[in-house]
């Protein structure tokens, strides 16, 4: 019944126009997911290369989280092991700030609140979500333990508070180059934990 229900709803999302009028180009869906899918990574939202080729994280990004997780193209593109699903699931635009190009636009709120849910409902073998920058943070871990927003910084300062259920990450973009040299404790204690992790899940896995 659940495939069923995920071919339905996939079918659903491919078609989806909700959002069309705010968007810069036209609506194009991009997710990855299976009923089997063990690993949910959950992004931003696709960037303009990842639009273009019609796959998420086809851009230096990508290349950064692969390298993070350990694995290959063919393994991070395998849906029974990957679900990827950004808290947009299509291009929101760039920002332009004085004629120069300053990253890309939030998330619509719209999709998450029409879709988020009834696919993770569709993913019961999830054992590891790992939340990319702060827009996965504010939905999928919520408030600090004072009612306050949790910021990228704390959430990878109190990780294993987190963990092995979720694993907190800055977004790979290269934009956040700077943060990463800020924190070194990601590279030194956060990407061992997370590569192992991945590994042995991978290895779990019938077709790997």
């Amino acid at each position: 019944m659940k495939t069923d229900n995920l071919t339905n709803l996939m079918a659903q999302i491919s078609a989806c126009q909700l959002c069309q009028e705010e968007l810069p180009l036209p609506a194009k869906p991009i997710i990855q997911l299976s009923s089997e899918s063990k690993i949910l990574i959950v992004g931003q939202a696709p960037g303009i290369r990842a639009h273009d080729h019609g796959r998420a994280f086809s851009d230096p990004s990508g290349e950064r989280l692969r390298s993070w997780l350990g694995v290959s193209d063919e393994q991070f593109y395998d849906p029974s092991l990957f679900a990827i699903l950004p808290m947009g699931f299509c291009f929101p635009g760039t920002i332009i700030t004085n004629g120069k190009k300053s990253g890309d636009k939030p998330p619509l709120k719209r999709c998450a609140e029409t879709w988020r849910e009834a696919l993770l409902s569709q993913l019961p073998q999830v054992e590891l979500t790992i939340i990319l920058g702060q827009y996965a943070i504010d939905y999928h871990l919520g408030k600090s333990a004072e009612g306050k927003k949790l910021t990228v910084t704390q959430a990878i300062s109190q990780w294993q508070d987190y963990w092995p259920e979720y694993m907190v990450l800055p977004h790979p973009s290269p934009r956040n180059n700077l943060f990463l040299k800020k924190h070194p404790e990601c590279e030194a204690n956060l990407l061992p934990a997370l590569k192992a992790r991945v590994t042995k899940l991978i290895a779990a896995n019938k077709n790997w």
